[in-house]
């Protein structure tokens, strides 16, 4: 006879290989050391690409930088939010000068240039209830361009803290270098010191 209460078999999870990882990262008390603030003063906003991971191709610790990783690693509202909030809580802490960069890095090969093609583009729109126009904007073809023009958005946003610094990059996964594209700048668009700047390593193209 047939068992109708018989419980049904869990599946397989993927995250449990790296929950084993974990306790060995917590036994080692990596943990311990992490800050709120980063160390580097520094916020990277880049793509949710796996191969595009900040603490690998930037070989970044914990607590050196704070991350926000999006489709295409766009400058969405969302994240003019998240850095205005990161500022807010900054400018607490620090009276005077500057508070951190924002680093925008977009990366060639990325899948957010389906964006461009509009079959995929109106089937998405559908499934997440979006503007199939907004969508289009989100296309990353072009990552220099790209990262231009939300250096631009950013920058001209005005929630940010004006004591807060931009800078624009595009990772190549083909060859793992970082190439600057905007140098940083302050909220006037004029060149920040060096000495007041966190700089990501750079290869000229």
């Amino acid at each position: 006879m047939t068992n109708q209460f018989a419980i049904p078999t869990a599946p397989t999870s993927s995250i449990t290989p790296v929950l084993a990882r974990n306790r060995a990262f917590a036994a080692a008390g990596g943990h311990k050391n992490a800050v709120v603030f980063p160390n580097l003063r520094l916020f990277v906003i880049t793509c949710l690409d796996p191969r595009v991971d900040p603490a690998h191709f930037l070989d970044l610790e914990l607590g050196d930088a704070i991350v926000v990783r999006n489709v295409g690693g766009r400058v969405t509202q969302e994240v003019i939010n998240d850095v205005a909030f990161i500022a807010q809580i900054a400018e607490n802490v620090l009276p005077e000068g500057p508070l951190f960069e924002v680093a925008v890095i977009h990366h060639t090969q990325c899948g957010a240039g389906a964006f461009a093609d509009a079959t995929f583009r109106r089937t998405y729109a559908r499934r997440i209830g979006a503007d199939e126009a907004d969508l289009r904007d989100h296309a990353v073809l072009d990552p220099a361009a790209t990262v231009a023009s939300d250096l631009e958005r950013l920058s001209s946003a005005p929630a940010i803290s004006e004591r807060v610094t931009f800078s624009g990059y595009v990772y190549d996964v083909l060859t793992g270098l970082v190439q600057t594209i905007v140098p940083a700048l302050r909220k006037n668009n004029d060149s920040e010191p060096a000495a007041a700047t966190i700089r990501i390593g750079s290869a000229s193209s």
